[in-house]
């Protein structure tokens, strides 16, 4: 009786500790000129506006996208792996600008405040997924350019994975502030 007690005990012990480690997220990585789009092939840098990289559970290396929405769809598709580990996109509060989002002012998507439906396309022409750290920036770059303000739980799959009108959303031009940075 005693040792059954010592062994439940021991058991209870070891899944009270396996339940409380926590595998790490994996941290952001900086965006290089070597940073392909995965459904495009195309330079990531060579493009406007906001980018996003997934993270793999084992895979070392990030998987990026031109267009934040793409990110979202890869998310919802279901021919697409379902092991994300992690999905950073670019913080457009921080960004220099529309042209220059940054290669560096990650944050998590799942904090991020989305602006959909805006008059502003993406880097790839189509209507974007706008991200920003805090709902205020977002608010106010819906207030300029249209849109509605969501989390990424809420971007309906219509949204990114049907189909696209690309004249629908303009690009953003040099000198145009509409809510971002200058």
């Amino acid at each position: 009786m005693k040792r059954t007690l010592i062994t439940l005990f021991a058991l209870g012990l070891l899944t009270a500790c396996q339940q409380e480690v926590e595998i790490a997220k994996p941290a952001a990585v900086g965006l290089t000129p070597e940073a392909a789009g995965h459904y495009c092939q195309m330079t990531v840098l060579e493009h406007e506006g906001p980018k996003a990289q997934i993270h793999l559970t084992g895979n070392p290396n990030p998987i990026w996208f031109t267009q934040v929405r793409d990110a979202v769809a890869f998310t919802l598709s279901p021919e697409e792996p379902k092991d994300v580990a992690a999905i950073y996109v670019n913080d457009m509060e921080q960004a220099e600008t529309w042209a220059q989002p940054g290669t560096d002012n990650w944050i998590e998507a799942e904090m991020a405040w989305f602006v959909i439906g805006s008059t502003i396309s993406g880097g790839m022409g189509a209507p974007e997924t706008i991200p920003f750290g805090s709902e205020s920036g977002a608010l106010q770059f819906a207030e300029v350019n249209g849109g509605n303000v969501v989390r990424l739980k809420d971007i309906p799959e219509t949204y990114v994975l049907g189909s696209v009108e690309l004249s629908a959303a303009a690009p953003m031009t040099e000198g145009e502030h509409h809510g971002v940075r200058q």
